[in-house]
């Protein structure tokens, strides 16, 4: 008997075994697809520095997932080309549209041959009514949040569009008992905090992180508090272009006593869960984030966040009846804007209003803490589930390739429209 042909799916975004989120979710997407034994991928990989561009292939899956490396998120030359030799049922492609719109301009290329399939990313309102002929011009759109979702269905109410939250693995997101493990966590304190109160900050240091900030509404706490009572762990970056000199805040500061303790080395997850695991409490005052990828693996490690109500991590912090942290109102939204993204808020904070969610918290009892903190995963597991995530996207693509076809049996979609002038 021959064997049934598998679906083939060629996806953009970053290098998915780049730790970023839009790596980590386009991974976590194709893996999903890959062990149902049905499907087959061809990966370009960009969004890092290559150090060739020989294409890749892990131990486990083999031929069944190829990986281009790529530089930004591809071209039109190497789009058509791969289309063209390998043949793909369905294009995938993840992060927000400004680093897409070369592929949309060659849409009509590519959509008659496969359809093309939209992880979008949005952190904010107004409704970007400029997005609409991206929208558009896409077969079918996911999206990564609630106000991502509204977004969608408001400015291009025509497009199929299909809710698909993000998700972390929960078998090694979750929180430490084995003796081995507390141990690990125990000699951690000690070594580093001892019986301080832990917070924890895990951002990339760039703008719209907010590190500086924090840095500095740290200190507006501890002065409340004393500075030997409490420290924050960042896990960034110290120098980055798109960020602050953060050693260089701490000692204008004068915080060069452990109130501030920098984790800079690239681990994976289950390391970083140490930290979790460590920490009293983990924040994200971002003024823009989509998801928010620390705070949903916080909530799964079962420890308690205060955050900026924006983007998606408004809906984290809240269902909009229970409180699994403490969300931070923005005291301003301010409009920004240039070039291809001409307006979107941005959600700011007040340093006040930071600094009392980390008293709040603070002043809570340890049994306090850990309940908000089972709470929270609890949340995460009802709405944010993995074993759901992959379900939709694996069902997704099914349905995908059976309603829309591809080359020879393409349908649901054609190059023209009628305009009565």
């Amino acid at each position: 008997m021959a064997e049934e042909k598998k679906i083939k799916v060629l996806t953009i975004s970053d290098h998915p075994l780049l730790p970023s989120g839009v790596g980590t979710q386009t991974k976590y997407m194709i893996e999903a697809l890959l062990q149902t034994g049905k499907f087959q991928v061809i990966s370009l990989g960009g969004a890092m520095a290559h150090p060739n561009y020989e294409p890749t292939k892990t131990e486990e899956y083999g031929d069944d997932w190829i990986i281009f490396p790529c530089d930004a998120y591809s071209n039109p030359d190497q789009v058509r080309a791969t289309i063209l030799h390998h043949k793909p049922d369905i294009l995938y492609f993840m992060t927000d549209p400004r680093f897409y719109e070369w592929l949309w301009v060659i849409e009509d290329q590519v959509r008659a041959l496969v359809p093309m399939v939209y992880y979008h990313v949005w952190d904010n309102y107004p409704y970007p009514k400029f997005n609409q002929r991206w929208y558009d011009s896409t077969d079918v759109v996911a999206t990564i949040s609630k106000v991502t979702s509204d977004i969608v269905q408001n400015v291009s109410p025509s497009v199929e569009e299909h809710y698909i939250p993000h998700a972390v693995n929960t078998t090694i997101f979750r929180k430490m008992f084995a003796p081995n493990e507390l141990e690990v966590i125990k000699t951690m304190r000690e070594d580093n905090c001892k019986d301080k109160f832990i917070c924890f900050w895990n951002n990339r240091n760039a703008r719209r992180k907010q590190s500086g900030s924090l840095i500095f509404w740290w200190k507006d706490f501890l002065d409340k508090i004393g500075h030997d009572k409490a420290t924050l762990i960042m896990h960034t970056e110290v120098n980055d272009q798109h960020g602050q000199p953060l050693d260089y805040l701490i000692q204008s500061l004068d915080m060069t006593d452990g109130q501030v303790q920098f984790s800079t080395q690239k681990m994976p997850p289950q390391n970083l869960a140490m930290f979790y695991n460590m920490a009293d409490c983990t924040t994200n005052i971002a003024d823009a984030e989509g998801f928010g990828l620390g705070t949903l693996g916080s909530f799964d490690w079962e420890t308690t966040n205060s955050v900026t109500r924006t983007g998606g991590l408004q809906e984290q912090v809240t269902d909009g009846k229970d409180w699994f942290g403490i969300g931070i109102e923005p005291s301003s939204k301010a409009i920004i804007g240039g070039g291809n993204v001409p307006f979107i808020y941005e959600d700011r904070v007040n340093g006040s209003d930071v600094v009392d969610a980390l008293v709040k918290i603070y002043e809570m009892s340890k049994q306090e803490r850990e309940e908000l903190g089972r709470s929270g995963r609890a949340h995460v597991l009802k709405n944010y589930s993995f074993d759901k995530f992959k379900y939709q996207w694996i069902n997704l693509m099914e349905n995908i390739y059976e309603t829309r076809g591809s080359w020879d049996t393409r349908k649901n979609y054609k190059s023209w429209e009628l305009i009565e002038l």
